[in-house]
């Protein structure tokens, strides 16, 4: 059994609480985007206290990351040497935030956890960590970092709910210079914040088919200019195989 059975059998038997229809949500659907981050309720704690607990375990459970290194090459054979690139969820710096400060890039990375940050900084010395979450960056928000050549959000979506996808992509799109690049990685799973085991613990995540990631990501304003996927399998047996898709893409305009 694979994630997406997993997750077909988790949603016939559970009752989801309702969401607003702010994104696409089934094939053929137009995208609609009427949430702001002034109207969402945002709930971040379980979350951080999940990675929290998580650590260095995380990297332990997905040792292969061979598709992330090869979007992490894109932006590098792509930017000249010296270019700012965002690490958003960045985690325990290993193995984009490492790869992209040892190809002469100047690395700032974020993530909502504390352990998280405290690993990255142990680990990518000579980058720049900030424990935030991407709605603190948004237009107008608490916090301004400047802008970047590159942003990197691997799997980090992911940790959203889909409502608030949109506003994620519109707050990258701030963050990038004219003509920057945006690398992604999503699990394709059709769900909608959802909770699962992960590690011991409980986390909760969105997904989108494949089509459907790619109409949300090109609706907010993106090209993209390579895509890749691949079977994970992780080296937990309390972690489920997943499909992984990963965009590489070119701000519009």
């Amino acid at each position: 059994m694979d994630f997406l059975d997993w997750f077909a059998i988790c949603l016939a038997n559970a009752q989801l609480p309702d969401q607003q229809d702010t994104s696409v949500n089934s094939p053929g659907k137009h995208i609609v985007v009427t949430a702001t981050y002034e109207t969402l309720r945002l709930h971040r704690e379980g979350q951080a206290m999940a990675f929290d607990a998580i650590g260095d375990r995380y990297d332990e459970a997905f040792p292969h990351k061979e598709r992330q290194v090869l979007a992490g090459e894109w932006l590098i054979k792509s930017l000249p040497t010296g270019s700012r690139v965002l690490d958003l969820g960045c985690g325990t710096g290993v193995p984009t935030a490492r790869q992209l400060l040892d190809a002469g890039l100047e690395v700032v990375g974020v993530d909502l956890s504390a352990v998280m940050v405290k690993l990255a900084r142990e680990h990518v010395q000579g980058a720049t960590f900030h424990q935030l979450e991407l709605a603190d960056l948004r237009p107008g928000g608490p916090r301004d970092l400047g802008r970047f050549q590159a942003v990197a959000a691997f799997f980090s979506l992911l940790m959203l709910p889909r409502v608030e996808i949109p506003l994620a992509l519109a707050t990258v799109r701030h963050l990038l210079a004219p003509g920057g690049l945006f690398a992604l990685s999503m699990v394709e799973a059709d769900v909608d914040d959802f909770p699962v085991p992960f590690l011991g613990n409980t986390i909760r995540v969105s997904g989108y088919l494949r089509e459907e990631l790619r109409m949300v990501v090109e609706a907010a304003g993106f090209t993209i200019v390579q895509e890749t996927s691949s079977a994970c399998v992780p080296a937990v047996a309390d972690v489920l195989p997943e499909e992984q898709i990963f965009l590489c893409c070119e701000l519009r305009g």
